[in-house]
């Protein structure tokens, strides 16, 4: 089964070059494809992307809004039986794009993927799924960059044995107990951690967690429509409000409590560091995470308190936005998207300059 659908350009990242002016009109087409509409027993799930420039000038993409073999991020939504699939995926905190960052599409050429789904949805249970390409988090600057598809993809699976699995929605509130029984304050390094990167990282979780006892007690104070507030969280409502104290307090009770694992093997100069949600409390911190500050803007304790949000257990926070540019900008247009977003808690957080 195939199904076409056409994305604007608008809907990329593209670099301020001679190329990006081609992104302003209808350049790139997207074929999602299925080998088989009928996927029996418990196999693997695999979708064909192209991604074709039908214009005459070169485009330019960021290689995280395109599919890879290790797709770093939610590019597909999923349903099954009209009812969200969750991603189970990396949830990933980026440095702003550079040059690197962006592949070219040249006129007239086709870019083609494979993507094997199931390790970043869960395809557990049968049912008629709906798949399509949908990629619009993770932009920086204060335009929002979407693609969305005009139509979906569609397949049934069958003869699965739908058992229950941790990432699944079902199964929260197990991982929700496991998570509440980790042992008290404690922190285990993996990923080959040497001995200053583990004092770093120390020192990281005492600025995280100073950072959510600060915010929460920020929080428990009279609600109102304070500067801090409302430039990271956008116009006040007292249930927004409570939301963000909730998300806080989880947060703080975390660092203080919960058993903390630190990752140090992914090197990445261009990530700050990622989680799984459904897999609390570890966090990979990547290449960009040490020679981040230690408190400030985009700082070490803060990347710790952004990442602790994406946890399902904690906030279930995605990655709308990135940067404080985006974030405030996030705020003001969408304040529910904002209490969503993980830079808008961690810039709330840090408070760097400084609001009251």
């Amino acid at each position: 089964m195939k199904t076409w659908f056409k994305l604007t350009a608008a809907a990329f990242a593209v670099a301020a070059t001679s190329a990006s002016h081609a992104a302003g009109t209808e350049c790139l087409d997207v074929r999602l494809s299925t080998a088989n509409p009928v996927v029996n027993g418990d196999v693997d799930v695999h979708v064909g992307v192209a991604v074709t420039n039908r214009c005459r000038s070169a485009v330019q993409v960021l290689r995280w809004q395109l599919p890879s073999d290790t797709m770093s991020g939610s590019l597909f939504t999923v349903t099954r039986d009209d009812r969200p699939v969750r991603y189970t995926g990396a949830v990933i905190k980026r440095a702003a794009p550079t040059a690197k960052d962006y592949v070219e599409i040249a006129a007239g050429a086709t870019l083609n993927y494979e993507v094997e789904l199931t390790g970043h949805y869960d395809f557990s249970k049968n049912g008629r799924y709906a798949i399509e390409f949908h990629s619009d988090r993770g932009t920086h600057g204060s335009g929002a960059q979407s693609m969305h598809s005009a139509a979906a993809t569609y397949l049934w699976t069958q003869g699965r044995n739908e058992k229950l699995d941790a990432a699944s929605a079902d199964d929260e509130a197990a991982t929700t107990m496991r998570a509440n029984a980790a042992a008290a304050a404690s922190i285990s390094y993996t990923g080959s951690c040497t001995s200053s990167q583990k004092s770093s990282l120390a020192s990281a979780v005492t600025a995280a967690t100073n950072y959510s006892v600060s915010s929460t007690n920020y929080l428990n104070g009279t609600p109102s429509a304070t500067p801090r507030y409302t430039t990271w969280f956008g116009a006040y409502t007292s249930s927004r409000w409570n939301t963000a104290k909730d998300h806080y307090t989880k947060a703080r009770n975390a660092f203080q409590t919960a058993a903390l694992t630190l990752d140090c093997s992914c090197k990445d100069s261009g990530t700050y560091a990622y989680v799984y949600p459904t897999q609390p409390y570890k966090i990979y911190v990547c290449g960009a995470f040490w020679s981040a500050p230690m408190t400030g803007t985009d700082s070490k304790g803060g990347t710790l308190v952004h990442e602790m949000m994406h946890f399902n257990v904690i906030a279930g926070t995605d990655d709308w936005a990135y940067g404080q540019s985006a974030a405030k900008s996030l705020a003001r247009s969408n304040p529910t998207k904002a209490l969503d977003n993980s830079d808008n808690h961690e810039y709330f957080a840090e408070n760097s300059p400084f609001q009251n």
